[in-house]
């Protein structure tokens, strides 16, 4: 199946000739390629383009796709860990109102970071289209634009969540016993700010084309998070609250020494208080391509909730259980699609900024095959050993046998997701954020959700089914993508005409 996938795919992608797409810029003269890295001895370029795997040499364009995801899924993890510390931690020490807390309060702040993050894709793809330009000046406006932009964005959201606190945890309908949730939700809303900031500098930084930044800045991060929730929780009490407050001092530190590190060494902005500037037209590009992400994020969270919430209505306690856990190792799973799908963004902006959509195309050829790769080694493990992930969660037999059974169909979407995730980060490179959203909305409420729900009205259905309609989405989803790299028209650079 994943052989024929390949193929098909392969025979949209780059088995066909689209006439206006021809090199339209080379290596500049006296650069080195390494890696899929440009160096420009002697030049003050060798700071500022050193990460630019646009502007490499011909025929090297793979070399610059795994460099890229590493440093992406090494991040990915770190967040994916860094989210779990605090339930972890509280769940060895706390009682059942503060585990409960964080369990909501997770999930909340966990929206408004996929959020933030969507948002902060807008800066990434415009700054590296500018880069990919080589137009140095546009960059650091772009950047300070950026910079100001969610500065204000910050504050807002700080403060909104900050004063709607009592009213999230009643939408949430969390329990009377649960009260510690207002105070974790409180902390984590004040530190908001910080987890704008952080993922402001990090969208910027992989704009640049350096993604091993961000993933030391996020580290830094988890650990000050590991050893503050291991003192404040373990040793001083103070429950949901301590953990929240480890969370935010965490989140501070690390957005510190990101402005701290980027002042002192190789970055294309000056900090000084007159470039700090709201741009009307570099703003507008910024939220135009990062919205659509912001609110696909979003949206996206929520369908999971939904698809919960039905299973839930089935009445049975151990397949509600199952189905939470499943979605916690596909979520682990998916961290490598992630990865890759934020390398092929980058990677993509630069090269359709640099004029070069022919490496675009490359570089998605061959992050598609790095991808697949290991999604299929994935799926094979979870086909062989599905009982294996599950019992690393829990010792329950019935959860465990619901688990497996929803793991059997669901994780043929291991495979799939490899093009919805590589065609994405695609596409949002080339600036078209607008179409992934709506493919992404359609695939998920026009097919997945309405499928779980008619599912779980059969007489006799198990998870094993409920787990089809995940697959079937994603292929919904990679057809509508494939028709729509057929029509050409992401072959445009979001600062000006079409690519020729």
């Amino acid at each position: 199946m994943e052989t024929c996938a390949l193929k098909v795919t392969s025979a949209f992608l780059f088995g066909l000739t689209v006439p206006s797409i021809t090199p339209a810029a080379r290596p500049v003269k006296g650069c080195l390629s390494a890696g899929g890295v440009l160096y420009c001895p002697g030049t003050k370029q060798k700071g500022v383009y050193r990460h630019v795997p646009a502007l490499s040499h011909r025929g090297k364009c793979q070399a610059g796709v795994k460099p890229l995801c590493h440093p992406f899924l090494g991040a990915s993890l770190l967040q994916f860990l860094y989210g779990a510390v605090d339930l972890i931690v509280v769940g060895q020490f706390a009682d059942q109102a503060g585990i409960a807390a964080v369990s909501t309060g997770s999930q909340v702040m966990q929206a408004v970071t996929n959020f933030i993050i969507g948002l902060s894709t807008g800066g990434t793809v415009l700054v590296g289209q500018y880069l990919g330009a080589r137009r140095g000046e546009d960059v650091n406006r772009a950047i300070g634009t950026l910079f100001s932009l969610f500065a204000l964005i910050a504050v807002v959201l700080a403060a909104a969540f900050a004063l709607s606190t009592n009213a999230i945890v009643a939408l949430m309908q969390v329990p009377a016993a649960a009260a510690p949730a207002r105070q974790y939700l409180f902390i984590c809303a004040c530190g908001l700010v910080f987890i704008t900031g952080y993922n402001m500098v990090s969208g910027v930084l992989r704009g640049l084309g350096d993604s091993k930044r961000p993933m030391y800045f996020v580290l830094v991060a988890c650990i000050i998070n590991i050893v503050g929730d291991l003192l404040l929780v373990g040793v001083f009490g103070l429950g949901a609250a301590g953990a929240a407050l480890a969370t935010v001092a965490a989140q501070g530190v690390s957005l510190a020494l990101a402005l701290a590190v980027l002042r002192r060494r190789d970055f294309p902005f000056d900090f000084k208080r007159r470039s700090f500037r709201i741009q009307g037209d570099k703003a507008a590009r910024i939220l135009r391509l990062g919205l659509p992400v912001a609110v696909q994020n979003v949206l996206v969270t929520l369908s999971f909730l939904i698809i919960t919430a039905i299973v839930n209505h089935m009445d049975v306690l151990a397949q509600s259980a199952a189905v939470g856990l499943v979605e916690r190792i596909t979520g682990f799973i998916m961290l490598f699609p992630i990865a890759f799908q934020s390398a092929i963004s980058a990677m993509t902006a630069q090269n359709m900024g640099a004029g070069r959509p022919d490496r675009a195309r490359q570089g998605l050829k061959y992050g598609i095959l790095f991808c697949l790769a290991a999604d299929i080694a994935m799926f094979v493990l979870v086909q062989l050993v599905p009982g294996l992930a599950m019992r690393l969660f829990t010792p329950d037999a019935e959860v465990i046998y619901h688990g497996v059974l929803y793991l059997r169909t669901y994780s043929i979407d291991c495979i799939l997701v490899t093009f919805v995730f590589t065609l994405n980060g695609f596409y949002s490179g080339c600036g078209r954020t607008g179409f992934t959203l709506f493919n992404s909305l359609a695939s998920t409420f026009l097919v997945r959700v309405p499928a779980v729900f008619f599912i779980s009205l059969l007489p006799g259905v198990t998870l094993l089914h409920i787990g089809v309609a995940a697959p079937a989405a994603s292929a919904i989803q990679v057809l509508l993508q494939l028709l729509y790299f057929r029509t050409g028209r992401w072959n445009h650079s979001v600062l000006g005409e079409a690519q020729t």
